[in-house]
């Protein structure tokens, strides 16, 4: 399918730039090959170290080979260690299974947790970058990415018979079709040199600007720019480039019922015959709900050796709040107890025939070789759209090339998700205290809290059928959605927005006042603590990047000033001198 939003970075390009015959155009970064000694832009900025440029994009480089005695191994490693853990889980989750038959070369993804209790030490320096991201492209906090390309050809002086590599790129950034184009470039030149041009790639990355939303970067690697813009929160939503709509072919006639169950955090499961397919449809299925965040996990790749098999796989609890991508004929019994399952099959093989498939109970499900089809018991909420999937079958059947179906199914899902977080959103806004309730001595108003049936009366006049030719239970939609994950993590961030638009608002206010008459008014006490709560506020507004009116905390600093300076000297040396910005 065409969305890939986790997590992917939807990276819009820069125009191209000539550079004789040599300019390739790679989806979705823009690749112009550089004369030799030149080079592209570099981030001088004097606080950071060696190596700082490298982390904030990558955490590490990897190699992963197979052993005929150790099985799959990290033969390379660069940049920051990794713990043993997470060199086991790398290793199984850079190769395919070995029924997948994968001969080539073949790029895919997968996502494993972080070991608790560790923390990036440029976590607060990359947070200020993270702030303009849309929400499905800021770092996360809690998982990393790994961006494979694996080569496997036929090589008989090997005992094997196989030659059989894994590039990797480990990283908190949920770049996906960037980190790929990456390796496009890397991978093919280290298969062919070896270490010596790793080196160089990685020295390459460190001299990167780092990942600032917005702006156009140039990053230079391997002889080669890349121009990127990483997207903004602030850009029209639907703008982004999307990659290839072939992974839900089989299975387009279910994308609402499937949307469904991404935005209620159902436990889903894609069973596929490769990593690259798998993947591709969990990310897609990820971001069939944007601009909402998923907040649930998902493993774009998962295997038997994952530390979390058992924990997904057990029997004696209902499944998790999860999406998994799996390849390995295994766990077609393993998981058969999940209630919503997607086959995928061979999408090279897929053909150009469009059949109407209905949804297949459970039980019909035996083995990873069943038909492609959707297997779950779920009643959607909302009726079918007979003309979307009519749009999109008579594309198949005209061969309408890939990124126009991806336009429709974008489009598609954009505007079905934005019909129904609007009366959401309008509902929020409604809970904000008025700013004339904003006293500047006193401590900002508190929001109103959110009451699920003051809601649900809402969407009588302002429902989502003001946007949205969609009949259906969409009651019963809104009352599943917030009992889910997706709901508790749209709402928490939601929150925590309008609660720094409360403090800004208390900040500005706070300017507006003559604190030389206020401080004439108190004892030297009083003024000293009045000094002290300024100052402890300026530091927390530049900490959380609350979004002031330009020049606020200029003149925040200038009123601190100016008291301390009306104070006896004593006390003034007590509170620090006065800045002098």
């Amino acid at each position: 399918m065409a969305l890939q939003g986790s997590e992917e970075i939807e990276e819009q390009l820069a125009e191209t730039e000539d550079v004789g015959d040599e300019d390739v155009s790679v989806s979705p970064a823009e690749e112009i090959t550089l004369p030799v000694g030149s080079e592209g832009e570099e981030d001088t900025d004097p606080l950071l170290l060696p190596w700082d440029r490298f982390s904030a994009w990558l955490h590490c480089i990897c190699v992963v080979g197979f052993d005929l005695e150790l099985g799959q191994a990290v033969e390379v490693h660069y940049c920051l260690l990794l713990l043993l853990f997470q060199k086991t889980s790398i290793c199984y989750l850079s190769f395919p299974d070995s029924n997948s038959g994968c001969l080539g070369d073949t790029q895919f993804c997968f996502r494993f947790r972080q070991a608790s209790g560790r923390k990036c030490s440029l976590g607060c320096f990359l947070d200020h970058f993270d702030r303009d991201a849309p929400v499905c492209l800021k770092r996360d906090p809690g998982h990393y990415y790994g961006y494979v390309y694996f080569r496997q050809v036929r090589d008989k002086s090997l005992k094997r018979g196989y030659f059989q590599k894994s590039l990797v790129l480990i990283s908190k950034l949920p770049y996906v079709a960037f980190f790929h184009s990456l390796l496009k470039l890397i991978a093919p030149e280290y298969f062919e040199k070896q270490e010596p041009c790793l080196e160089a790639a990685c020295n390459d990355i460190d001299r990167w600007p780092t990942p600032h939303p917005g702006k156009i970067l140039s990053l230079p690697v391997m002889g080669t720019v890349l121009k990127v813009r990483i997207p903004t929160c602030y850009d029209k939503p639907g703008t982004s480039q999307l990659v290839q709509s072939t992974c839900f072919h089989p299975v387009f006639f279910h994308i609402q019922m499937l949307w469904e169950l991404v935005l209620l955090g159902e436990a889903l499961v894609v069973m596929a015959p490769s990593p690259a397919e798998s993947s591709d449809t969990v990310l897609a299925l990820v971001s069939c709900i944007s601009p909402l965040r998923y907040c649930s996990d998902f493993r774009p790749y998962f295997t038997i050796h994952d530390s979390e098999f058992k924990e997904y796989t057990t029997r004696t609890q209902a499944p998790p709040s999860v999406i998994l991508g799996v390849t390995n004929p295994f766990f077609a019994k393993t998981l058969q107890h999940w209630p919503h399952i997607i086959r995928i099959g061979d999408m090279k093989q897929a053909g150009e025939t469009v059949k109407q498939m209905k949804v297949k109970k459970l039980k019909n499900l035996k083995t990873l070789d069943s038909k492609p089809g959707v297997y779950s018991a779920y009643k959607p909420f909302l009726n079918k759209d007979e003309d979307i999937i009519k749009q999109l079958q008579k594309g198949v059947q005209q061969k309408r090339p890939s990124a126009a179906q991806n336009a429709i199914l974008r489009r598609y899902f954009l505007e079905l998700t934005q019909s129904f977080i609007i009366p959401l959103e309008r509902y929020v806004a409604s809970l904000m205290p008025l700013q004339k309730s904003i006293c500047p001595w006193k401590s900002p108003p508190q929001l109103r809290p959110f009451l699920q049936e003051d809601f649900m009366k809402t969407l009588e006049k302002a429902g989502p059928q003001l946007t949205s030719r969609l009949k259906g239970d969409w009651i019963g939609l809104y009352r599943q959605f917030l009992r889910c994950p997706n709901f508790d993590g749209w709402y928490r961030n939601r929150t925590r927005e309008m609660m720094q638009k409360l403090e800004a608002l208390h900040l500005e206010a706070l300017c507006e006042e003559d604190l030389q008459v206020r401080v004439q008014q108190h004892t030297e006490v009083e003024a000293v603590d009045l000094v002290l709560k300024l100052k402890d506020k300026l530091t927390q507004a530049e900490r959380d990047q609350l979004p002031l009116r330009p020049g606020t905390l200029t003149k925040l600093q200038a009123h601190i000033d100016s008291v301390i300076l009306s104070l006896p000297e004593d006390l003034q040396g007590i509170l620090h001198k006065p800045s002098t910005t």
